[in-house]
């Protein structure tokens, strides 16, 4: 899928109307089958931009096309059928608790499944053989039929992201999907999403607050701050300095340091740029 932001604003609020993050005049555009990360201190805009390319909020200001076309100036019927074509992973899976995983799993499949199709596979699931495949791409098929109030947090959040791939979507929007995985279980998912998008030729497009898993397996890296752009450049080409002004002031954020260490492509050790490290 084409995306093309222009000059887009938008304000994503809490429960109690405060706002939590706004996007202010985002320009931006992604091309059908890219992969992207998106980068930033909190309260950066990432989720909001994400909540933004799913059609689940509305601009407050611009334009949002995908595919060359506004989704909110479709009729409504139309709006449906296209965010049936997105999948948005939230950091935090909205998984029933009494429901099993092999059902979680196949509900990614609800937006092109009729009414009665979408019922019967909360009692029968029809399709379990597309639950274990998605499951075995993050080490678990052995969880298929166990209920998802049994599963540790990483477990839930690996369920969320076999549910993605077991969709149909062309574009994957991704809200950090590593937060809960141990750095084994977190390469491997990366990994994961990275290359069942690019078999299906679906767009791409995480948030992410592990740096350096960012520049790592993304080849194109977009900074944000404050609701704005504060770059949008290729991995190679992003630099500890771009870093460093991009989490200024947001140190606080670390939850590591690797002194003495060198990641490939830099030629500086990550004591002397902690931002490298997993920020959110």
């Amino acid at each position: 899928m084409n995306i093309t932001l222009q000059r887009c604003s938008a304000q994503h609020s809490s429960i109690s109307d405060r706002p939590l993050a706004t996007l202010r005049e985002l320009s931006l555009t992604v091309t059908s089958g890219e992969q992207l990360a998106v980068i930033g201190p909190s309260g950066a805009g990432k989720t909001t931009l994400l909540l933004l390319l799913a059609c689940a909020l509305k601009p407050s200001g611009g334009v949002l096309q995908i595919n060359d076309t506004n989704p909110w100036a479709l009729p409504a019927k139309s709006l449906r059928h296209l965010r049936g074509q997105l999948f948005l992973a939230p950091q935090v899976p909205p998984l029933p608790p009494r429901q099993r995983v092999v059902t979680a799993v196949l509900a990614g499949r609800l937006p092109h499944e009729s009414l009665r199709a979408s019922v019967s596979s909360l009692f029968y699931p029809t399709d379990i053989p597309l639950a274990e495949l998605a499951l075995a791409q993050f080490d678990m098929t052995g969880k298929l039929f166990e209920r998802v109030d049994r599963l540790s947090g990483g477990e839930r959040q690996r369920v969320g992201l076999a549910r993605a791939l077991a969709s149909q979507a062309k574009l994957f929007l991704v809200d950090e999907p590593l937060s809960a995985l141990d750095p084994t279980r977190a390469e491997q998912a990366i990994k994961s999403l990275t290359t069942a998008a690019r078999a299906r030729g679906a767009t791409l497009v995480t948030t992410l607050h592990h740096v350096e898993m960012a520049l790592r397996h993304f080849s194109r890296i977009i900074g944000l701050r404050d609701g704005a752009l504060a770059f949008d450049l290729p991995a190679a080409q992003t630099t500890p300095e771009h870093l460093h002004q991009l989490y200024d002031q947001h140190l606080d954020e670390l939850t590591g340091t690797a002194p003495n260490v060198y990641d490939e492509g830099f030629a500086e050790p990550l004591a002397i740029r902690p931002v490298a490290m997993q920020c959110r």
